[in-house]
C-alpha cells in the first residue's frame, strides 16, 4: 500500500468517527435547538470532514460537506433556526457521507441522492422575505467594537482575552460602582486585573481598568458582565490566545508589540527606544512614552497567555504520551500470545508442583504473578465503553418514531460501562432488534396512551451495568406489556404447548424467542414476521450470555440481558468424568456439593437433589457424554444458576479452578450440543467447556418431551 493509499485509510477511519460524533450531536441538537455549543460541535465536525477530505483527494466528499457546512454557517450566525427538519436532512446526508467513505475509490456514491439533498438545503438556506427574525439574537456589543471578531472557541477550550474597561463620567455620576463587575469577569475565569493608578489630570478624567481572562465560557458571556453599563462606558475584548497554540514561549507576541497593538506607543517611539540595550519595558517607562501601569498591564498579559500555553502544552505532550491508535487485528494477535502466555504458565506450575525445586517453584509462581498482571491488562485494553453504540440506537428511536406515529423518548444510562470489544460488535444487532419491537410492540399510540392515564410520549430505557464478571444490559420500556392469556393462546395455536398444560409465566414469555413467534395482528416495516426475537436469543447464547423477560400487564416490559466481560479468556471451575476433563464458567457455578449413592436411591430414580430445602435437577454428565465405565461411590455435583433458576452437573471429581483460555472447536465437533470451546490443560490436554444455558435447555426439553 503507498503512502497515499494510507492516509486515505486514516482519513476514513477519523472521518467516522467524526460522523458518529455528529450524529450524537445533531440528535442533541434537535432537543436543545438553541444551544450554540452543539452548533458550534456539529460545524467543527464537518468542516474537519470537508478540509481532511479535500486534502487527501476525496474532493466530492468536500464538495457534498461544503453546502451541509454552509447551512450551518448561517445557523451558528443566528440567521437560520434549528428545525427538526433540519436536523433530519443533516441525518440524511451525514448518512449519505457515510456511503461515500465505505464506497471503493475516492468518493464514490448515489449522485442522484446528494443532488436531491444539495438542492434541498439550498432552499432551506436560502433567505425569505418572510422569515422570522432569529429566535436567539446576540446580545448587543460593547461600544466600541473590537478590531478583530473572536473566533468562537471550541466546547472546553479556553480562551484568553483582553479586556480593556473604562467607565464614562456619567457612569461614575449615576453611583454604580465598577468594582462588581470586574468581580463577575473574575467569576468567568482565571482573571488578573491591572488598574490604572495614575493620578487624574482633569476632572473628566476616569480610571481604567485592563483584565486579562482566560475562560472557556465565550465572548457573550464576557459582554454579558457589561450588558447594562455599556451605554455608558468603553469596552474593548480582544482574544489574545485561541486556546489551540502549544508554544509557550516563541508563539506569542512580545511586549513592545503588545503595547502597539494596545495603542499605548507608536511603532516609531517603539523603534527609536530599542536602539538602546535596556529592557523594553523600563526604557519605555523612563522615556515617559509609557506610563508605569501600561507596562504593568502587557506584561501581565504576557505572563498569563506563557503560563496558558505552557499549561496547555503539557497537557497535550501527556495526552499524546498516553494513547496511541492501535489497529483491531494488532489486538486480537496480542491477545492470541497472552493466551498460549496463560496456558505455558500452567505447564510450568505443573512441572514445578511435581518436582521438589524450591527455585523452580519460586519462579514459577512469579511467572504466574506476571501472567496473571499481563492477562488483566490486556483484556483492558480491548475493553470499550458501551456507549459508542448508544448514539446509533437515538437515531433507530427517531427514525421509528415517525415511521410508527408514535411519541418515543429513549433514555441512557451506564454508557461508561466497559466491554469486550468483540462483544460490543457482536451485540449490536441483537440490541437492534430489541429497541425495535419496544417501540412496535410496547409503546402504544399516543391516544391509547392517554386514555390509559399515561404520559402521551413513551419512553425507553436502554441501560449497563457491572456486576461481578459480568455485564448486564437493560431494555425497559413503559408500553402495554405481555399478556400471558394472548401469549398462551398463541403457543396453542402454534401446538408449542398444549392446551390444558400447566405453564408457568416465566415460560410462557419465554415463547417469544421461538421462531415464527409473533403477537402482532397486522405486518408492518418494522416487525410482525416473527422474525427478530428467535435470532436475539441465538446471537446472546453465541456470546456465552442469557437473556431475562420481566413484564406485567398495562406497566410495560423488561429485557434484561447477562454478558461475560470477555470472550477471550475466562476463569473456569475444572471437573473430571471418567478420563475426560471439562470446564464449566465459573461465574455461573454458585457451589459444589457431595452426590451418595444413598442420595440417589431415595429420589427413587429421579434426577432430583436436595440442596438447602429446594429440590435442584441435574443432569449426569457421565450419561450425556455417553462415557464408558462406573462413575465413583460419591460423585460431585456442580449447582450453576441460569435465568434465574438452579440446575445442577453430576462429575466424577471437581479438580479446581483453571484459567481458561476459550480455543474454537473444529467443524466435527461444531454441532455437539453442550459444548462452547475448548482449552489446552498445563499437561498438554485438551478440556472442553461447556455451554451450561444450552445444556440446561436441552435437558430441560429432553425431560419434558419424557
Amino acid at each position: 500500500m503507498s503512502q497515499v493509499d494510507q492516509y486515505r485509510e486514516v482519513f476514513r477511519e477519523e472521518a467516522g468517527e467524526l460522523l458518529i460524533e455528529l450524529e450524537t450531536t445533531l440528535l442533541e441538537l434537535e432537543e436543545s435547538p438553541t444551544d450554540p455549543d452543539l452548533v458550534a460541535r456539529a460545524f467543527r465536525a464537518m468542516h474537519t470532514i470537508k478540509g481532511s477530505g479535500a486534502m487527501f483527494g476525496f474532493d466530492d466528499i468536500s464538495t457534498f460537506t461544503h453546502e451541509l457546512e454552509t447551512v450551518f454557517d448561517r445557523v451558528r450566525n443566528g440567521q437560520l433556526a434549528v428545525t427538526p427538519d433540519l436536523v433530519g436532512l443533516a441525518l440524511r446526508a451525514k448518512d449519505v457521507i457515510r456511503e461515500m467513505l465505505d464506497a471503493t475509490g475516492c468518493g464514490e456514491g448515489d449522485q442522484e441522492q446528494r443532488d436531491a439533498i444539495v438542492a434541498a438545503l439550498k432552499a432551506l438556506a436560502s433567505p425569505r422575505p418572510a422569515d422570522p427574525p432569529s429566535a436567539a439574537p446576540a446580545a448587543p456589543a460593547p461600544a466600541p467594537v473590537p478590531a478583530s471578531p473572536a473566533p468562537s472557541a471550541a466546547p472546553g477550550v479556553a480562551q484568553t482575552y483582553r479586556v480593556r474597561f473604562q467607565p464614562r463620567p456619567e457612569l461614575l455620576r449615576d453611583g454604580v460602582d465598577p468594582a462588581p463587575l470586574l468581580d463577575d469577569l473574575g467569576r468567568l475565569g482565571s482573571c488578573r486585573v491591572v488598574p490604572d493608578t495614575r493620578a487624574p489630570v482633569s476632572p473628566s478624567d476616569v480610571p481604567c481598568w485592563t483584565a486579562i481572562l482566560t475562560t472557556d465560557r465565550g465572548l457573550d458571556a464576557i459582554r454579558d458582565v457589561f450588558l447594562f453599563v455599556d451605554d455608558r462606558s468603553d469596552v474593548t475584548i480582544e482574544v489574545v490566545d485561541d486556546g489551540q497554540s502549544l508554544d509557550a514561549e516563541a508563539g506569542y507576541k512580545k511586549l513592545g508589540e503588545i503595547l502597539v497593538e494596545r495603542g499605548d506607543v507608536s511603532p516609531e517611539d517603539l523603534q527609536a527606544v530599542l536602539s538602546s540595550q535596556k529592557r523594553i519595558g523600563d526604557l519605555l517607562e523612563e522615556t515617559g512614552l509609557v506610563p508605569p501601569v501600561a507596562v504593568a498591564a502587557a506584561a501581565a498579559e504576557q505572563q498569563v497567555v506563557r503560563e496558558v500555553r505552557k499549561k496547555r502544552e503539557s497537557a497535550v505532550s501527556g495526552a499524546d504520551a498516553s494513547s496511541i491508535r492501535v489497529a483491531a487485528e494488532k489486538l486480537d494477535s496480542l491477545v492470541d500470545r497472552v493466551g498460549e502466555l496463560v496456558i505455558a504458565q500452567a505447564r510450568l506450575s505443573q512441572i514445578a508442583a511435581s518436582r521438589i525445586d524450591p527455585d523452580l517453584v519460586s519462579i514459577s509462581e512469579e511467572i504466574e504473578r506476571l501472567a496473571a498482571e499481563l492477562r488483566d491488562t490486556t483484556l483492558n485494553i480491548r475493553m470499550l465503553p458501551i456507549g459508542t453504540t448508544f448514539s446509533r440506537f437515538r437515531r433507530l428511536v427517531r427514525d421509528l418514531t415517525g415511521e410508527l406515529g408514535k411519541e418515543i423518548d429513549l433514555v441512557t444510562e451506564g454508557a461508561e460501562t466497559e466491554l469486550d470489544k468483540t462483544v460490543i460488535e457482536r451485540l449490536g444487532d441483537p440490541l437492534v432488534h430489541l429497541i425495535r419491537n419496544s417501540c412496535d410492540h410496547g409503546i402504544e399510540p399516543s391516544g391509547a396512551r392517554a386514555a390509559a392515564g399515561k404520559p402521551r410520549k413513551g419512553t425507553v430505557r436502554l441501560s449497563a451495568f457491572h456486576s461481578g464478571p459480568n455485564v448486564y444490559i437493560e431494555i425497559a420500556d413503559d408500553g402495554a406489556g405481555l399478556d400471558p392469556d394472548v401469549l398462551r393462546a398463541k403457543g396453542v395455536e402454534r401446538g408449542l404447548i398444549a392446551p390444558d398444560a400447566k405453564v408457568t409465566e416465566k415460560d410462557l414469555f419465554g415463547l417469544i424467542f421461538q421462531a415464527g413467534f409473533s403477537t402482532a395482528k397486522t405486518l408492518s416495516s418494522v416487525s410482525g414476521r416473527g422474525v427478530g426475537m428467535d435470532v436475539v436469543k441465538r446471537s446472546i447464547d453465541a456470546l456465552r450470555g442469557t437473556v431475562e423477560i420481566k413484564s406485567a400487564k398495562g406497566v410495560g416490559t423488561t429485557l434484561r440481558i447477562k454478558l461475560p466481560l470477555t470472550l477471550a479468556i475466562i476463569e473456569g471451575l475444572l471437573v473430571e468424568v471418567g478420563e475426560e476433563r471439562f470446564a464449566l464458567p465459573l461465574s455461573l457455578v454458585e457451589e459444589c456439593i457431595e452426590l451418595t449413592r444413598d442420595d440417589v436411591a431415595r429420589a427413587h430414580g429421579r434426577h432430583l437433589a436436595p440442596v438447602r430445602g429446594e429440590l435442584v435437577p441435574y443432569v449426569r454428565l457421565r450419561e450425556w457424554f455417553g462415557t464408558e465405565g462406573e462413575g465413583p461411590p460419591i460423585e460431585q455435583i456442580a449447582i450453576t444458576s441460569v435465568d434465574g433458576s438452579r440446575f445442577g452437573f453430576v462429575v466424577d471429581h471437581v479438580i479446581g479452578q483453571h484459567q481458561t483460555v476459550i480455543k474454537a472447536l473444529g467443524k466435527m465437533y461444531q454441532d455437539i450440543e453442550g459444548l462452547s470451546g475448548a482449552t489446552i490443560l498445563g499437561d498438554g490436554s485438551v478440556a472442553l467447556i461447556l455451554d451450561v444455558p444450552k445444556l440446561v435447555q436441552s435437558t430441560t426439553a429432553a425431560a419434558g418431551a419424557a
